[in-house]
């Protein structure tokens, strides 16, 4: 197992313990030196926040930890392709490296809808890292949906009798 697959494990995890909440499984380690820093989950419907990305949840944590906004030599694994805002938190947070596992053809911003990591312009470039456990971290957002979509088939159901 390589260290990414190990990290991006780690990410999954993450993915989880969302899932167990009822938040989409998106899952997020923050790296420091093989170490890992922070994690973090989405938890948008737990704290009723558009802000409540797991990126954004695993690099609020690392600053904390770290006591410094950059975070120059993490790296992010993230089981999910980050979002717009996320890949501008990313950017700004000075992050060198994030790795992610399924591609995010609806909102994708490292190339799926849009590339925010190729703008030459931003004061800071990130090495990106795609496809990592592809097919593990796109089975657990795939199933979470398939489920979601089944209970509320059977909850209105239940409504109609």
């Amino acid at each position: 197992m390589t260290e990414d697959e190990k990290f991006m494990k780690l990410a999954l995890a993450e993915a989880k313990r969302a899932a167990a909440k009822l938040e989409s499984p998106i899952g997020a380690v923050l790296v420091l030196d093989g170490r890992v820093v922070a994690r973090g989950h989405n938890v948008r419907e737990t704290e009723n926040s558009a802000l409540g990305h797991a990126e954004l949840e695993a690099i609020r944590k690392g600053c904390k930890k770290l006591k410094s906004w950059r975070l120059c030599d993490c790296d992010l694994y993230v089981t999910l392709e980050p979002c717009s805002m996320c890949a501008g938190a990313i950017i700004q947070s000075r992050i060198r490296r994030v790795c992610y596992g399924a591609k995010d053809p609806k909102a994708g911003a490292a190339g799926s809808v849009v590339d925010l990591f190729s703008v030459t312009e931003f004061n800071h470039r990130v090495e990106v890292e795609s496809g990592v456990l592809e097919e593990e971290c796109s089975r657990i957002l795939r199933d979470f949906f398939a489920d979601l979509r089944k209970s509320k088939l059977i909850h209105k159901s239940n409504l109609e009798l």
